[in-house]
């Protein structure tokens, strides 16, 4: 999980205490939702929600650019994802539960800052000219997702499907390359399953590209 690397780069900081991470609220035997962080930075005490998420843009869902950042098998959203943090994750911190965890922790609510680390790749359609963006990051664009149709386009390049954990690296060159037919052959069961992989797609020059190849 992305929070683990993110707990590794928050122990290095000496000013800095980790306090809890990861941290169930529950009430009797229900579980209200989690707590990513509680940390103190020079005496002062932050909550800090973690988000690491994959969007695709397609122009055909929602009517602004926010909401036109979906996922990749079109079963979340860049909107849903920021009203659950508004709605749901922030708001736990003032639940009656917590505050007997941070009590427990000495942590006073009334002092207590809320932030949100949100990182994302982006990647935009294919051949898709943009002149500028308004809502996001431009550095966050990693690169372009594919249809079936387009994948005759790159008929001389070589395929492969990297596992989700590993979904944050660049392309690597040291890996089993697939061929655009051995390549389709194994896309045919994940767009049965309506499931969208990242895969890495490297060129007869030598570039990689990272993209998502839609099952829609």
């Amino acid at each position: 999980r992305v929070e683990q690397f993110v707990f590794h780069e928050l122990r290095q900081v000496p000013q800095l205490n980790l306090v809890a991470q990861n941290l169930q609220i529950q009430q009797e035997k229900h579980t209200l939702g989690e707590i990513d962080a509680l940390l103190v930075k020079d005496g002062t005490a932050i909550h800090l929600e973690i988000i690491y998420k994959f969007y695709v843009y397609d122009e055909t869902v929602g009517s602004s650019e926010l909401e036109h950042w979906i996922g990749p098998n079109r079963k979340d959203s860049l909107v849903e994802k920021l009203n659950k943090l508004k709605r749901k994750q922030l708001p736990l911190l003032y639940h009656q539960e917590t505050l007997k965890y941070l009590n427990t922790y000495q942590l006073d609510i009334s002092n207590i800052k809320q932030q949100v680390l949100f990182k994302a790749q982006l990647f935009v359609p294919y051949k898709h000219k943009q002149a500028e963006w308004h809502e996001i990051h431009t550095a966050c664009i990693m690169g372009y997702y594919l249809k079936q149709g387009d994948l005759i386009d790159f008929k001389d390049c070589k395929f492969y499907i990297p596992k989700k954990a590993n979904w944050l690296l660049q392309p690597q060159i040291d890996v089993s390359w697939l061929s655009l037919d051995a390549f389709s052959d194994k896309m045919i069961g994940y767009f049965e399953n309506q499931q969208s992989p990242m895969v890495w797609i490297k060129h007869p020059k030598g570039r990689m590209d990272k993209v998502f190849v839609v099952w829609w």
